[in-house]
């Protein structure tokens, strides 16, 4: 068995190519600037040269790419854009078109402009992931599934912060785990099929469809990149012995930090910050309050972050000993630095010795319960008993 998982984030995109022949460990992988940094470069060169661009295809993450389009007109350049394409930025086309002064053109008209650069955009490029396996003798062209993770505010309402909207979905999936189930299975009500995902989640739609026009037929499911990233910790042995008493497990990526606790009832809560809001001081209190189930929405939401949900109103269980701080953290992330020397003297969590892959193996782990078929061969590999060293794979 065969699975393609592809962690999109803001700076880079993380690929784990699963096969179930092989160890875990001995999967190929790739670690590449994401998409919208891609797009980024692609147009601070097209402002050095003086160049109008058109960009197509697809709603996809913006944060770099939106503020490579918005200098490009400052500086005087023309961006003109389709409008699956300027969603990218706002899906207010007339606050793109006003606020940003990029032009939002009909595909007809955009057809017709000549002399510009055309960028097609989207967060999912099968093609250019098949031709970097191939230049290695590995065909993408036999997958039994897909699996792609990326960040998703949804399609707020009109007057409807966005990072409201997007609590109130996350709040939403939360309360609809079976409290039944292992902690693990819970966390897959963050995953989708690509043909059932919620309409208001555009950019987790926008994957799905950019997969299936490039010829993705097989199974594929798409998830939020940060359950994802925390999903794949709890992977980590020793993650894996202090959630069934109670953990605290986050994920600090370049643009969004969020830390889950969970523990006998699941999730019992989380909050989600933007990365650059905060310092170690700040997420320290955050991370505190959470353990003791004091943590407010608005203690998150009124600094600029996304918000803060918390189930259990009793508080963490604190380990008793005067060796190690009152409650177990464990952080995976690019920018786990920024609790360096924290109090909660966090464990760098390194599922199958990969911090970053975390979200590609959260991906594979949601397979096993969003797709059952998949489950018992997916579950064997992930308690490493089917692996063989590849050559044997290969015989």
């Amino acid at each position: 068995m065969r699975i393609l998982t592809v962690d999109v984030g803001t700076g880079t995109q993380d690929v784990f190519l699963y096969d179930s022949s092989v160890d875990i460990e001995n999967g190929y992988k790739l670690v590449m600037p994401s998409p919208t940094m891609m797009v980024y470069r692609q147009l601070k060169q097209a402002a050095r040269r003086g160049e109008p661009v058109l960009l197509t295809g697809y709603l996809m993450g913006g944060g770099p790419s939106q503020w490579a389009a918005r200098d490009h007109v400052l500086g005087g350049g023309a961006v003109y854009a389709t409008p699956d394409a300027a969603r990218t930025f706002n899906d207010d086309l007339d606050l793109v078109q006003r606020e940003m002064g990029v032009r939002v053109v009909g595909e007809d008209e955009a057809s017709a402009l000549r002399n510009v650069l055309r960028l097609e955009l989207k967060d999912f490029d099968f093609p250019r992931l098949a031709r970097a396996f191939d230049a290695f003798g590995v065909d993408l062209h036999q997958l039994d599934a897909v699996a792609v993770a990326a960040f998703d505010h949804g399609d707020a309402p009109p007057g409807v912060s966005d990072r409201q909207f997007r609590f109130d979905y996350l709040d939403g999936l939360c309360r609809s785990a079976d409290p039944m189930l292992p902690v693990r299975s819970q966390m897959a009500v963050f995953a989708h099929q690509a043909e059932a995902v919620p309409p208001s989640m555009t950019r987790l739609r926008a994957v799905a469809s950019a997969a299936r026009a490039q010829g993705v037929d097989v199974p594929m499911l798409v998830m939020d990149t940060a359950p994802a990233a925390v999903l794949g910790v709890t992977l980590d042995p020793r993650v894996a012995q202090a959630v069934p008493t109670g953990a605290l497990v986050g994920n600090l990526g370049n643009f969004h930090c969020l830390v889950f606790r969970l523990g006998p009832a699941g999730v019992e809560g989380l909050f989600e910050h933007h990365t650059g809001e905060v310092t170690r001081a700040k997420l320290d209190a955050l991370i505190t309050s959470l353990a003791r189930s004091t943590l407010q929405h608005a203690d998150v939401f009124d600094d600029m972050g996304h918000g803060a949900l918390v189930y259990e109103q009793r508080p963490m269980p604190a380990r008793r000993t005067k060796t190690a701080p009152p409650y177990f953290l464990a952080l995976s992330g690019p920018r786990r630095a920024l609790l360096q020397g924290s109090a909660h003297q966090p464990y760098l969590a390194v599922p199958f010795g990969d911090m970053m892959l975390s979200g590609c193996f959260g991906l594979l782990r949601a397979m096993a319960d969003v797709f059952p078929q998949f489950a018992d061969t997916i579950q064997q590999s992930l308690r490493g008993g089917l692996g063989r060293p590849p050559w044997e794979a290969l015989a």
